[in-house]
């Protein structure tokens, strides 16, 4: 970008922080104005719709009603007692009293890199050196929670006995500003590593929790009783093929610049979109150019560890690998349109075996339904290609996607390595997918993958032959023939009256 570019783009920012201040201002009023309206219809007393606040204020018999009569807790008094009267739309750079916490990202240690600190309580508001909420796409039932009263506005976390109980890390990675940029590395050690800033009042929260269970899915004590699976008593525990796992939650974290650098295009631009793809969600993406860190409100990841977790980052043990995105009709429900349970399942079963064997086996679990299109969209595509002319065939299979979405996938698995840079992976011995996507990029991050393991065909249910023969003449991994277009064209799913009988 030169510099009259630069100055261009600066001149719009500036110009949008103007108008952001303008409508601040405005909205604050009105707000006022609206909470003022609240007290004192509770009171009997009515007021015109265009009265303006001071003039309402300007009435000394009124003033004195609002401030000396009892006013049983309505939502305008729970509203008064959790939030400040002024609402604060956003924030600026140069702003009076605001002072971020450092944060340098990629830095040599933790102390040095400094807290992740996105809450808005009183003592960490001006101090905030990240945008959003924690807590991912939960966030929004935590306010919910917070206006109905079951949860107070400046609730602090008892963090004690919420340790980790196994080590991750650290590795080199961690301290890479652009190896990992869409998950805070130290996110599992925040409470312990901060802990007296936090009890100097400084919210800061985990991102990532770790914890230890055990699995229980019908497929394992079927394999157990075929005697595909062996009970070892440590990873097997029992004939009901119960799996002995660790596990980790991963809320996302995004460094601003390297997440736009990972995707090939200017920060500002990254900021733009976000901001404005989201209905105006997250002002600060505008205003406050200065704060690099981003929690979106999106879904996070979740790990399953068969085995030693510290064989992970040992290149000398064998590592089994399956990243899967969520697909809860699926994963959860059995529908039998994919293949996503049945290689989910398969790649369990294989990490599980990984383990017996002396290596050590990783799920990595993202949320995101639907190529990341979401659930509604999905379920549009199905009915279309369903009802399109010559049925569900393989041929159409993207075409009836991008005429919904308006793009066949949205996954963008440029994000997806951080998460294996975080449990520090050198390499991955089988790789339990057929996606070029995924393969792709965590082989472009640096981490060589030695074989790819396709699903058993005996595995395939019978509708989703639209799915995977679609994907794998589109570039997906098989060690089978790819299919030409007039072949394509004579895999035909089931119909409507099909489903009905």
């Amino acid at each position: 970008m030169t510099a009259a570019s630069e100055e261009v783009v600066l001149e719009k920012i500036l110009s949008k922080i103007e108008a952001l201040k303008v409508d601040q201002e405005r909205l604050t009023e009105q707000f006022e104005k609206l909470s003022t309206n609240s007290r004192l219809a509770a009171n009997g007393i009515q007021i015109s719709p265009s009265s303006s606040i001071q003039t309402i204020l300007k009435d000394d018999k009124q003033a004195t009603v609002i401030e000396n009569t009892p006013v049983s807790p309505t939502t305008s008094t729970i509203a008064s007692a959790s939030y400040p009267n002024r609402v604060i739309l956003t924030t600026y750079p140069s702003q009076h009293g605001i002072k971020p916490v450092t944060l340098n990202w990629g830095a040599s240690g933790p102390k040095e890199r400094g807290p992740i600190i996105a809450s808005r309580h009183a003592g960490s508001l001006k101090k905030r050196n990240a945008i959003g909420a924690y807590g991912g796409s939960y966030c929004i039932y935590r306010a919910l929670a917070i206006a109905i009263g079951d949860l107070p506005s400046n609730h602090r976390p008892n963090f004690d006995m919420t340790d980790p109980v196994y080590k991750i890390g650290p590795h080199s990675t961690w301290f890479d500003p652009e190896k990992i940029v869409s998950l805070d590395p130290f996110g599992h050690e925040a409470p312990i590593i901060f802990k007296e800033e936090y009890e100097n009042g400084l919210d800061i929260r985990p991102t990532i929790a770790i914890t230890k269970a055990h699995m229980t899915m019908a497929e394992m004590e079927m394999s157990v009783k075929k005697g595909t699976l062996n009970v070892d008593g440590k990873i097997v525990i029992n004939s009901r093929g119960d799996l002995a796992v660790s596990k980790a939650a991963v809320e996302p974290v995004w460094y601003l610049p390297g997440v736009a650098k990972r995707f090939g295009i200017e920060e500002s631009l990254l900021r733009r979109a976000l901001f404005e793809d989201t209905g105006g969600m997250y002002p600060e993406l505008i205003t406050r150019p200065d704060l690099k860190v981003f929690l979106p409100p999106i879904g996070g990841i979740s790990v399953y560890i068969f085995g030693n977790p510290e064989y992970i980052s040992d290149p000398s043990k064998k590592l089994t690998l399956r990243v899967h995105d969520e697909c809860n009709g699926s994963d959860v429900f059995g529908s039998d349109i994919c293949t996503c349970r049945p290689y989910l399942i398969y790649g369990i079963e294989e990490c599980a075996k990984q383990a017996q064997q002396g290596g050590v086996g990783v799920i990595v679990y993202f949320r995101k339904e639907g190529r990341a299109l979401g659930e509604v969209t999905k379920y549009l595509v199905y009915n279309a290609r369903k009802r399109q002319a010559g049925g569900d065939t393989a041929n159409n299979y993207f075409l009836r996607t991008e005429c919904i979405a308006g793009v066949k996938d949205m996954r963008f698995q440029a994000l997806m390595p951080d998460i294996l840079h975080w449990l520090g992976i050198q390499k991955i011995d089988r790789m339990m997918s057929m996606s070029n996507m995924k393969h792709d990029a965590i082989v472009g991050s640096g981490i060589p993958i030695l074989e790819r393991v396709p699903i058993p065909e005996e595995l395939i249910p019978e509708d989703s032959r639209v799915e995977i023969d679609a994907k794998i003449a589109s570039g997906y991994f098989t060690s089978g023939d790819v299919m030409n277009e007039n072949q394509l064209a004579q895999v035909k799913g089931r119909d409507w009256e099909d489903i009905e009988h």
